[in-house]
């Protein structure tokens, strides 16, 4: 593998240069060591790429399903056969493990399968009329050019959630990837390019938000944006998209509550918890934010949790082995500093963590203690306001009315956990928690054959499962009178 990389903006089949001559340095953010330059496309290349993706939109929606399809399993053969090559500068650029590198990846490849096949299986319908000489028809057909938008903590996992539906449903689609981490995203692009997709119907122009985020989303030529972003960014989009309606897909920023109730398994629970809170350093939008306890569960749950995040031990992402590495951005510790400054000033204990990890060779990258803070206010900026790093906040609450409300209080409502062995009660709980989606006694609330997204400020449109190839297609329905018999 190179020392040191470079990106391009790719469309029409072929890589530009960037039409601003502008660039951004990509540094491991284990070491600080030089992985590369990404070049930052602007409304310019947004336009070129749009206008090569009009012109293939005819004939790509016309290819069969099935073709498309093979297309699409030949991608994911080929994503599958370069994981390893692909993991290492998934690690290099963002910090995650190997190990969750190469998860991700891995996931990756099975979107690319299911929506291959799920393309194949929309059907129309012939519905029922109140007239016996007529008839109803209703198909789907591809909403037009699709523009997507891909965050930096799961590139190549939420560029497969966007890219294969869409590919499936027979759209072409220009994607933002993230210029702080933009080699994986291409190295799976080349796959695709292997793989058989035409000029025109995919094109992959990383950038900042402000300029070619907001160029795709108020692009008069894109029918449809698909995002995964902060929900200030969100808001963008919708203000941008505003101009030809398009349709949107946002999945926004996330505040999860943890809930341990009484009758938890103590144990499972905290290491539930500690997974989800500290995985990926935080940068995780359905990572754990609030854990709110039951009082009789308040003390064995704390110790259990403390003791299970004390086992974790940071280093860089390539070691043998390794579980935790680095956030991916300085601007995480920053944040993650502020927030437990806030919640001690305002009361709350630091039970463990509480700075940057800066001892030896950790001093040379952006490494953070994972984080536990108790007895944190309602009003403190952990409990109110996403970290999206290694921190998690804990509080009591004395009742189970009182552990609902404060879960629903907040304008966030992407997940939230339950943990409880009466799972009536949970279920019933997990009824009337107003969030997009809930996890009892398990710590991952994503399935690929499930709907995704959320509610409130967290957005809306839903990717995975049927629901996410719905989101690339237009319904018409056909009425039509017959003449009967006789």
């Amino acid at each position: 593998m190179p020392a040191s990389l470079e990106c391009l903006p790719f469309y029409g089949g072929e890589f530009h240069a960037p039409a601003s001559g502008e660039w951004h340095v990509v540094d491991d953010p284990a070491d600080g060591s030089r992985v590369g330059r990404c070049a930052l496309a602007n409304a310019a290349d947004i336009d070129r790429a749009v206008g090569h993706a009009l012109r293939a939109k005819s004939s790509w929606a016309a290819i069969h399903a099935d073709e498309r399809a093979a297309v699409l399993h030949r991608a994911a053969d080929r994503v599958e056969a370069r994981i390893d090559e692909i993991a290492e500068l998934l690690t290099r650029e963002q910090g995650k493990p190997l190990c969750d590198s190469r998860k991700e990846i891995g996931f990756g490849v099975q979107v690319i399968r299911y929506y291959a096949e799920e393309g194949r299986r929309k059907f129309g319908s012939l519905r029922p009329s109140s007239l016996p000489n007529v008839k109803n028809v209703v198909s789907y057909f591809p909403v037009g050019v699709v523009g997507a938008i891909v965050p930096w903590n799961y590139p190549v996992d939420l560029y497969c959630w966007k890219v294969a539906p869409a590919l499936a449903a027979g759209c072409p689609i220009v994607v933002k990837p993230p210029h702080e981490t933009p080699f994986a995203i291409a190295a799976v692009l080349e796959c695709f390019v292997e793989a058989g997709v035409p000029s025109g119907v995919l094109a992959n122009l990383p950038g900042t938000g402000v300029d070619a985020g907001a160029a795709l989303a108020r692009h008069p030529d894109v029918a449809c944006i698909s995002a995964t972003a902060s929900v200030a960014a969100g808001q963008d989009i919708m203000r941008n998209a505003a101009g030809n309606l398009k349709r949107l897909s946002l999945e926004l920023g996330g505040h999860s509550p943890f809930i341990v109730l009484p009758d938890a398994d103590i144990e499972a629970a905290a290491k539930a918890a500690m997974r989800r809170s500290f995985s990926n350093m935080g940068q995780i939008c359905i990572t754990v934010n609030r854990i709110l306890t039951h009082p009789e569960a308040h003390s064995p749950f704390v110790d259990a949790l403390v003791a299970e995040t004390e086992t974790i031990e940071l280093g860089p992402g390539l070691d043998p082995g390794r579980l935790y590495g680095p956030v991916t951005t300085a601007s995480v510790i920053e944040r993650s500093q502020l927030h437990i400054e806030d919640a001690v000033s305002k009361g709350a204990r630091i039970v463990t963590g509480g700075g940057r990890a800066a001892s030896g060779e950790l001093g040379k990258g952006l490494f953070f203690q994972p984080t536990l803070v108790d007895d944190a206010p309602l009003d403190s900026l952990p409990m109110t306001e996403e970290t999206y790093g290694p921190v998690a906040a804990i509080r009591s609450c004395g009742s189970l009315d009182e552990l609902l409300a404060v879960s629903n209080s907040l304008s966030f409502g992407l997940a939230a956990y339950v943990y409880s062995e009466d799972l009536e009660l949970a279920w019933a709980l997990a009824d009337r928690l107003e969030f997009g989606a809930v996890g009892i006694n398990v710590s991952d609330t994503s399935e690929l054959q499930a709907p995704f997204g959320g509610w409130k400020l967290s957005g809306f449109g839903r990717e995975l499962g049927p629901e996410g190839l719905d989101a690339f297609l237009e319904p018409k329905h056909v009425k039509m009178r017959v003449n009967p018999l006789g």
